[in-house]
């Protein structure tokens, strides 16, 4: 029988006492220290997520700002039995980094692991410690010349190490791959505070089991992450931005195929927008003008990138357009003739979640599927939700180009909104039976956390759920490690 969370917390409910507090405290210092009942209101943002969809409590929250404090803190929270919930820049959103109701948790967070350890420009490596921010990492490659193209909305505040604790995706994998591809090696603090020192930036390294798989998306499980050591690559010389209107879904798939056949590895950003989610950055979203003079039905946004000159590019962009107009699948598009506008463009598709808050409650989901299934998922889950909540709104939008849809659904405009929330669950077991039925994922690229855990039996094949729960024993064998969280 499935533990639930009410059970773990239940389980981890063993308060801390003064003196165990005293000792977690002296390893970090007072001034790094925020205390339950003394620090609450300085210790609030780190209880909540931006969602405000959890809420927890902490007895202390710790902010270590040198590995060798994680391991002594882990040290002694194993030797304790001390429930720890690793926290980042807190901007995940399945509620893995915030800590439960009963408040006997220690929070650490590693925000203070911030430094720039090294750049080595001709491997093509950037090591950076777990709570650098993932813009600062970006500038820190941009700066020797190079690219780190992990990009994601909440890139000035989300942390290298959530990002690989939750193997992050964003609008660059179609090109580049996601969090776990963009890494080499890891600096990890096991639950027994003893630290694994894998920091390499070898291409190849053929000498056993890779460890650092077992850490990147484990939400912070097993272990964490303190420090890693990223791939970057060359700056592209061009970068040309289009926007184009599409008729239908199964247009996009066609000019998306159409799209990497004419330009294959230069074509680096491939997002889905409907016309609703258009309409809501119009609505709510500063400065956002209407791309294209007409409405359609749906958008892409893409990008092509290159060591070309940008007249080869933009010549290559306006030929890949032609020639989807000429399919019929294209029925209008724009080309950004500045960084300016390109950016303009862009912000329209990283507002696309943010927007959605002014129209009352969404239901979330962030689901994956063959791109080929794309039109399908869309199509028949739209009809599912529409059938269980008539007048719902879906705002299905994303990464098509690597099969990513966050399949969100906006409140009917004259509904309650706690009465909608209240069909969240109904509603995601029909979305989620149907991205089963298509041989989807439940999480593309959000993790499990608190709220997909209970759904993690129904989808994962039992060998594969059983290997994950004995690697968990194996590190954490007194489930100290962010407990009731992904499994």
């Amino acid at each position: 029988m499935a533990t639930t969370s009410k059970q773990m917390e239940s389980e981890q409910a063993n308060p801390l006492t003064p003196e165990l507090l005293n000792r977690f405290i002296g390893i970090v210092g007072p001034d790094a220290a925020l205390i339950a009942g003394r620090d609450d209101q300085a210790m609030a943002p780190y209880l909540t997520e931006w969602r405000d969809r959890y809420r927890g409590r902490a007895a202390l929250i710790l902010r270590p700002h040198q590995v060798t404090q994680v391991a002594q803190i882990l040290a002694l929270a194993n030797e304790t039995r001390t429930a720890i919930v690793p926290q980042g820049g807190n901007t995940g959103l399945v509620g893995g980094q915030i800590p439960f109701a009963h408040g006997h948790e220690v929070i650490v967070n590693l925000t203070r692991l911030n430094r720039i350890r090294e750049i080595d420009v001709s491997g093509n490596t950037l090591t950076v410690e777990a709570g650098v921010t993932l813009a600062d990492a970006q500038q820190a490659a941009a700066q020797a010349g190079r690219l780190f193209p992990l990009s994601l909305a909440s890139e000035g505040s989300c942390q290298i190490g959530g990002n690989l604790s939750t193997n992050a995706g964003g609008t660059a994998v179609l090109a580049y791959g996601n969090a776990r591809d963009l890494t080499l090696g890891l600096e990890v603090v096991l639950p027994d505070g003893r630290i694994w020192h894998g920091l390499r930036g070898l291409r190849k390294d053929n000498t056993g089991y890779d460890l650092r798989d077992l850490f990147i998306g484990a939400e912070g499980t097993l272990g964490i992450i303190t420090a890693a050591t990223l791939k970057l690559f060359p700056q592209p010389r061009a970068q040309v931005t289009a926007f184009a209107g599409f008729p239908s879904l199964e247009a996009v798939a066609e000019f998306f195929t159409l799209a990497q056949a004419s330009s294959g590895s230069q074509l680096t950003g491939f997002e889905l927008l409907p016309r609703i989610g258009l309409e809501f950055a119009l609505r709510h979203g500063t400065d956002v003008r209407d791309p294209l003079q007409d409405p359609h039905d749906w958008y892409v946004l893409f990008e092509l990138s290159s060591p070309l000159e940008s007249e080869l590019l933009t010549n290559l962009m306006l030929s890949l357009i032609e020639q989807g107009i000429e399919a019929g699948a294209v029925a209008d598009a724009v080309l950004a003739s500045s960084e300016q506008q390109a950016q303009a463009l862009w912000r329209i598709r990283e507002m696309m979640s943010e927007v959605q808050k002014h129209e009352g409650g969404s239901i979330k989901h962030d689901i994956s599927v063959r791109v080929a299934d794309i039109p399908e998922l869309i199509t028949r889950g739209s009809k599912l939700v529409e059938d269980i909540i008539p007048g719902a709104r879906p705002v299905p939008f994303g990464h098509f180009g690597d099969g990513n849809i966050h399949f969100n659904i906006s409140q009917p405009p004259d509904m309650d909104r706690e009465a909608f929330l209240a069909q969240w669950d109904r509603v995601s077991e029909a979305i989620h039976g149907l991205v089963a039925e298509l041989n989807g994922s439940i999480s593309a690229e959000h993790g499990i956390g608190q709220m997909k855990r209970q759904l993690l039996a129904a989808v994962k094949d039992p060998v594969e759920l059983d290997l994950m729960r004995k690697i968990k024993a194996t590190l954490d064998p007194n489930g100290i490690m962010n407990p009731g969280k992904l499994l």
